[in-house]
């Protein structure tokens, strides 16, 4: 059987695959992230897919653009795409929460397992950034994630990078070792 819990040290969580891309037909991923006090992820965007964020236990933090929420059990956000966001935990327990991303997607499915196989092996920054400028690369395409500032300015290089990366056999690697 295929894995589908990883957990990441960097950003204090665990995602589980509950329902994948392939098993939905596309129409859907599902995911379920268990978050640790004090984790969370940097503001970013996607041009592919929108993210339905529900809080499951806890009390979730989200930022859509510029507006802060704090979503309790049960509460929703629908962020569509080309909108930045971003998750966290400021409360003092675990935030359950689970994330739909419609249409699904399995380039994200994949940088998961990736990144937090790289995030296990310490080849990552604590800034949840690939210690390796193509790691990076890659993962910017493949999970379809822009950021803000420098990595937004850096895109059509890190476009370059991951097509080159992927000619030379890293994407291939980074499959072998994590997904």
């Amino acid at each position: 059987m295929e894995r589908r819990v990883f957990e990441n040290p960097l950003i204090k969580d665990k995602v589980t695959i509950i329902k994948s891309s392939q098993e939905t037909n596309g129409a859907y991923t599902l995911v379920e992230v268990e978050l640790e006090p004090g984790g969370g992820n940097p503001l970013h965007y996607h041009t592919t897919f929108s993210e339905e964020f529900t809080t499951v236990k806890g009390v979730l933090g989200v930022q859509l653009e510029k507006k802060q929420m704090s979503l309790k059990p049960g509460e929703t956000v629908l962020v569509p795409v080309k909108k930045y966001h971003r998750f966290y935990n400021s409360g003092k327990e675990k935030v359950t929460f689970k994330v739909r991303l419609v249409p699904g997607s399995e380039g994200f499915e994949t940088s998961i397992k990736i990144m937090y196989g790289l995030a296990g092996d310490g080849l990552i920054s604590k800034r949840m950034i690939p210690r390796k400028f193509d790691h990076l690369a890659l993962f910017a395409m493949i999970a379809d994630v822009r950021g803000k500032g420098l990595l937004f300015l850096l895109y059509p290089y890190l476009r370059y990078r991951a097509r080159r990366a992927e000619k030379r056999g890293v994407y291939a690697e980074l499959l072998r070792k994590y997904a």
